[in-house]
């Protein structure tokens, strides 16, 4: 299993399938427990992910650092990815860029680590696990801190909660944030 990980981690660093490898310093392939009960999955690296190579660095993983703690969650328990492992520009990759990287990298991921629960980062996070699952989609003001059964997948459950970097553009969410992490500790 770790080298299975290891060896598509290693494929990553390379990895020039789509455009996004131009705007990479290093590529956030993803960390954590490779036995891990629950994923995280964000959209892609933001600034200082790109610098470091390490997934939620930067201040949005400051946050989320907090969230998972009023969970009684640990990182090190966790596994934590993105659906793109390149810095995409304005935070935003384009469909195909999706679409090579999921296929290439993310799907291999939950092959391989056989997360019982995925939760979802943001719009773009939610809408990729939830097309997968068979869901549909509503906007995140409606479904966030919910636990959805994906059908017919490995994957039993999908919480689809909004990015931590969503609540340092408007503070006003942090308080939602907090209060999903906190609802959804019974469940985890």
């Amino acid at each position: 299993m770790r080298e299975k990980l290891a060896e598509l981690e290693r494929k990553a660093k390379h990895c020039k399938l789509c455009s996004l490898w131009r705007f990479r310093k290093k590529a956030v392939f993803g960390e954590g427990d490779e036995h891990a009960r629950i994923m995280l999955l964000g959209l892609g690296p933001g600034y200082w992910e790109n610098v470091k190579g390490r997934p939620f660095v930067g201040p949005a993983g400051k946050l989320l650092d907090s969230l998972l703690a009023a969970a009684n969650l640990k990182r090190e328990e966790l596994y934590i990815t993105n659906v793109v492992k390149c810095f995409p520009p304005n935070n935003s990759p384009g469909e195909e860029e999706v679409k090579i990287c999921t296929k290439n990298y993310l799907e291999k991921q939950i092959e391989i680590i056989k997360p019982e629960i995925i939760i979802t980062l943001g719009n773009l996070a939610t809408e990729w696990v939830f097309k997968k699952c068979k869901l549909k989609t509503a906007p995140m003001s409606k479904i966030h801190g919910s636990v959805f059964l994906c059908g017919g997948n490995a994957v039993k459950y999908v919480i689809p909660m909004y990015h931590p970097a969503a609540a340092l553009r408007n503070p006003g969410l942090r308080k939602i944030l907090l209060e999903d992490w906190k609802s959804i500790k019974n469940f985890l």
